[in-house]
């Protein structure tokens, strides 16, 4: 265990909660959890253009709902903050003009125009673009002149060695060595007073006390560059780790056309919480044996970023909805309820308050027909005709088991058989079929199976008398009544007839 861990994830409020970011949060999570450490939400919401305002409220919710907390926060408080980023822009201020003081940076008086011209001359001369360092050495009089001159407002500038190396020692990716050529006097404070995202970061985990930096692949090129920040500012630097990027199945960048890739659109789609948590923490990282199901208290208790891989996660959404259908049967019936409710209600199943028989009956349903849904969107479809007495029935159904010779009239003994059970369970409606099947010289399948249509409108489902039990005797006489007259007003007469017989029965 390490001691003393302070981590943060600080997204950038200009859209929805991606899988990426969303794994960059739980990995922070669970090496501040597994550690004994705190875990900080921070806002960079300094990129006023592209901010969203309704973006950090859905991060805030989308965190929430994958079950992650945080000891800091801009909604939580904390010692450290404010914890967004446009609210600490004297700080910014503030330590750019310490390093002004100490030499280590300087005020760049550079135009957009002057900087575009630089940038095309290197290309022409097939050099990679980058500052010339023009008013690096700008003498006294030479600064006095450019700000009499009104011409541009300053931008500040980190002087960067011109010769060695910055070395990052990376938990994940080992030593990663840069060279300090390959850099330029790189901008910290843009001419409008606002911090870049290289300066801005380190300020904000200097001063909230960060001690270990998790985040995704793509910014491992920024940090020498920040490394540069904390040796002019003389700040400890922090504990590099950098996450491997989460590709497509085919191995390019992944995007919308591969699915589903915020959190929102996942929660939306009837993943549950639990199973995205689970899938996300397996993007990039292995318990160390086979297992793939784990409870939130096993991850915490096994995580460990030395078995987070280098190489790149391949997003599978076969695997995470096959872990969903997992959790939609492991998850406690309650949780259940509390999940698939607002689903419920979407397809307009249920009200919004539920009387004590309501919730015991979704209860019982949701309990019936669990086993066989992949998402709370197809639970909720399924459960359809537990709700409703308006469905149609399955054409494929129609034309096998509604077309047989004498089908109606065996619905309707069907329905005399149910009329006479007293107690209206599985197995004493069971009994009644069986006695009715054998009576008739009949296979169980010639029976069960229009049964089944009459009562669902489906050819498959639960087991057919956990069904007409959960129905009820009213509603199974109702709808095997309801099929029959359907039959008799829609099928016409055909000496063709299936051979029921010989099928397999499906109970």
């Amino acid at each position: 265990m390490v001691s003393g861990v302070r981590v943060r994830f600080a997204p950038s409020p200009t859209g929805s909660l991606h899988i990426g970011g969303a794994r960059t949060a739980l990995f922070n999570y669970l090496f501040a959890r597994a550690n004994g450490g705190k875990f900080i939400l921070r806002l960079e919401d300094t990129d006023f253009e592209r901010r969203v305002e309704s973006a950090e409220e859905g991060i805030i919710e989308s965190l929430r709902w994958l079950g992650l907390d945080w000891d800091e926060g801009p909604d939580v408080g904390g010692p450290h903050g404010p914890y967004r980023q446009s609210e600490r822009l004297s700080l910014y201020r503030q330590e750019a003009e310490k390093l002004l003081s100490s030499g280590e940076a300087y005020l760049c008086y550079c135009t957009p125009e002057e900087l575009a011209a630089e940038r095309e001359e290197a290309r022409r001369a097939g050099r990679t673009p980058r500052y010339s360092g023009r008013c690096r050495d700008l003498g006294p009089a030479e600064r006095a002149a450019k700000e009499a001159s009104g011409k541009v407002k300053p931008a500040v500038r980190l002087k960067v060695p011109p010769k060695g190396h910055t070395v990052v020692e990376d938990l994940i990716r080992g030593t990663v060595v840069f060279d300090n050529a390959a850099l330029d006097d790189f901008i910290i404070m843009k001419s409008n007073g606002v911090p870049t995202y290289n300066f801005a970061c380190v300020v904000d985990d200097v001063t909230m006390g960060i001690t270990h930096v998790i985040r995704a692949e793509e910014h491992l090129s920024n940090t020498p560059k920040q490394i540069l920040v904390y040796q002019a500012l003389e700040y400890p630097v922090p504990v590099f780790a950098h996450v491997p990027m989460i590709l497509a199945p085919d191995r390019s960048k992944l995007s919308k056309r591969h699915g589903a890739t915020g959190v929102e659109e996942f929660r939306s789609q009837g993943y549950l919480p639990e199973a995205l948590f689970n899938y996300l923490v397996l993007l990039g990282w292995s318990p160390g044996d086979e297992q793939e199901i784990l409870s939130r208290d096993e991850i915490i208790e096994k995580f460990s970023l030395a078995e987070v891989s280098k190489h790149a996660a391949i997003y599978d959404l076969k695997k995470l909805t096959w872990l969903n259908s997992q959790y939609i049967n492991l998850v406690p019936l309650d949780r259940l309820v509390e999940l698939a409710l607002p689903f419920m209600r979407s397809a307009g199943l249920l009200g919004e308050a539920l009387s004590a028989h309501q919730e015991d009956y979704l209860r019982r349903v949701l309990e019936t027909i669990r086993s066989r849904a992949r998402t709370l969107v197809e639970l909720a479809e399924m459960a359809t005709y537990f709700f409703r007495d308006d469905f149609d029935y399955d054409p494929k159904g129609v034309k096998k088991f509604f077309t047989l010779p004498g089908v109606a009239e065996l619905l309707r003994k069907g329905k005399e058989a149910l009329a006479g059970v007293e107690v209206f369970g599985t197995a004493e409606t069971e009994a009644a079929y069986r006695r009715l099947i054998e009576a008739e010289g009949l296979s169980g399948g010639a029976l069960i199976h229009p049964t089944r249509l009459a009562l669902t409108g489906r050819m498959v489902g639960p087991g057919l008398f956990d069904v007409v039990a959960l129905l009820g005797k009213e509603r199974c006489l109702q709808r095997l009544e309801r099929a029959a007259a359907w039959i008799e007003a829609n099928i016409k007469p055909t000496k063709e007839c299936h051979n029921l017989l010989s099928e397999p029965q499906r109970l």
